[in-house]
């Protein structure tokens, strides 16, 4: 018998019919490489509102030739499948393009002539226009002003905001961009996306928490001893260094991703699945987390090895920057559930492996019988290869009593074949689309996660005294050196047994 989750909104604003997705940046990396991926996989599966038209725009100047060929030129079909490569032409019949500015109001006309002459073929008056921002965000507020200005659908249909991160760059440059963004989009229209709040493992960790009693009943202070949040890539910026250069690893990764991840996972049960109730209790977690401190931090950057170039050797980064490419920071949340309990996050370039992952590992058992064994650790594992795992203890085969560490392993793919688990960017469009904030960052939730970071990224700018240099690391290495000594000062322990995690054997998956 299976249970099935109450639905997180009502479905009274969705949109199914006489809609038009404008993909601002549709010449972008971004659009290119995810936004119009998931378009089309929405599309495949029919999910789109019926007769949808998708509208790109950009400054670059294309063909309808080119654009078609760009926007599905990372669209999968390792069989060359007829019915996709079918699929693929209808999506290209239902996408057009416009070139303009995104500072110009003229452009903005332009684009909305267009718009109307879609609009035109529709039985009905309503019209629906969803806006999504594929874009820098230096040009977040003229683009939203223009929008409104001269895109808005006003004769009864529904106008929603797709904005990408990030939101600002600290406290202040966030209050700015929510406030400038308000004053022509309402906060029921605007959709503010952190892509890791639609993949499938985030969304499991609601159901693996309340749905469980054999979960929620160890799931504070009293049981758990660390949290570690770990993100981790193994290529370094390859090129892309200039851009990376302005944000850093904390901006791109834990400011957002991680925090969202640490906010889910340690939020208290909402009232309902209801969106405001769910970020409601996000917020109160957040706003419990006081700002980092530099005794809780290190940073590193990664230099040549392993016949790979060093983050300076990339001909985009300034000779002298300091700009950290890995960090491990330790949060602390101060709530009569986790006061005292360290959690550890880490992102970093150039490193090992690809992985991202949540390990919880539990308090050691109560000394007397047992001695020197493993901790109890469980394992959410959100990219590559979706799995949970718990590592427990249970005795050895044989005639002697000896506890050993063992798994209990939810892998998916073995677990539940070859089911389908959408794109992150296909569930939070979805939800876009239905009109549902569940998975979708609020402002004041913005505000709350800057506090946090806002003094460290000073500190590391050089807006609170010297800049500090990062630690070097080797390409390919786990990270700094001292990462080890780090994560231990807050409790971590490795197990002295030798032990291999499933995700090991999973090669061949």
């Amino acid at each position: 018998m299976s249970g099935t989750i109450p639905s997180m909104e009502t479905t009274s604003n969705e949109l199914k019919d006489n809609t038009i997705i404008v993909v601002l940046g549709a010449s972008g990396d971004l659009a290119k490489k995810k936004t119009y991926p998931a378009l089309f996989g929405l599309f495949s599966q029919n999910l789109l509102p019926r007769d949808v038209k998708i509208v790109g725009y950009a400054r670059t100047k294309m063909e309808d030739e080119e654009y078609h060929k760009r926007i599905t030129s990372y669209i999968k079909n390792p069989n060359d499948d007829k019915e996709v490569k079918l699929k693929i032409e209808e999506f290209k019949a239902i996408s057009t393009y416009v070139s303009g500015a995104y500072d110009k109001t003229e452009a903005f006309e332009q684009l909305n002539a267009h718009l109307e002459a879609i609009e035109a073929n529709y039985q009905t008056k309503e019209r629906h226009r969803v806006f999504y921002l594929a874009l820098p965000p230096s040009v977040f507020i003229p683009v939203t002003e223009h929008l409104k200005e001269k895109c808005y659908a006003d004769k009864g249909g529904v106008n929603r905001i797709i904005i990408e991160k990030p939101f600002g760059k600290d406290t202040e440059s966030c209050k700015e961009l929510i406030g400038e963004v308000k004053k022509n989009w309402t906060e029921d229209e605007t959709f503010r996306i952190d892509h890791y709040l639609g993949k499938e493992m985030v969304k499991n960790i609601l159901v693996l928490r309340f749905a469980n009693i054999s979960m929620s009943a160890g799931w504070d202070k009293n049981h758990i001893n660390n949290v570690q949040i770990t993100f981790k890539e193994p290529f370094g910026t390859e090129g892309r260094g200039g851009y990376f250069d302005e944000f850093g690893i904390i901006r791109d990764i834990l400011q957002n991703h991680l925090l969202q991840v640490l906010s889910v996972l340690t939020m208290e049960r909402p009232v309902s699945f209801s969106a405001e109730d769910i970020r409601d209790e996000k917020v109160k977690v957040l706003r419990a987390i006081p700002p980092v401190g530099k005794e809780d931090t290190v940073l590193g950057q990664y230099v040549a090895a392993n016949g790979k170039p060093g983050y300076l050797d990339d001909d985009s980064v300034p000779r002298d920057s300091v700009c950290p490419t890995f960090a491990v920071t330790t949060l602390w949340i101060n709530n009569p559930r986790w006061e005292g309990v360290p959690f550890i996050l880490k992102a970093g370039k150039a490193l090992n492996e690809a992985k991202v992952e949540v390990r919880i590992q539990f308090k050691d058992v109560t000394s007397g019988i047992f001695k020197d064994i493993s901790r109890n650790e469980l394992v959410i594992r959100i990219q590559p290869s979706e799995a949970v795992y718990l590592k427990m203890n249970t005795k050895a085969p044989g005639l002697r009593t000896r506890a050993v560490p063992v798994d209990m392993d939810l892998t998916y793919k073995r677990r539940f074949g070859e089911v389908h688990i959408p794109e992150a960017y296909e569930a939070l469009i979805l939800d876009a689309l239905k009109g549902d904030h569940s998975n979708f960052v609020r402002g004041d939730e913005l505000e709350a996660a800057w506090k946090i970071f806002t003094p460290i990224l000073h500190w590391i700018e050089g807006k609170a005294g010297p800049k500090p240099k990062p630690l070097p690391y080797d390409y390919g290495s786990r990270g700094p050196a001292s990462l080890d000594e780090f994560v231990q000062k807050y409790g971590f322990r490795r197990s002295e047994e030798a032990y291999s995690w499933p995700l090991t054997n999973m090669s061949a998956l």
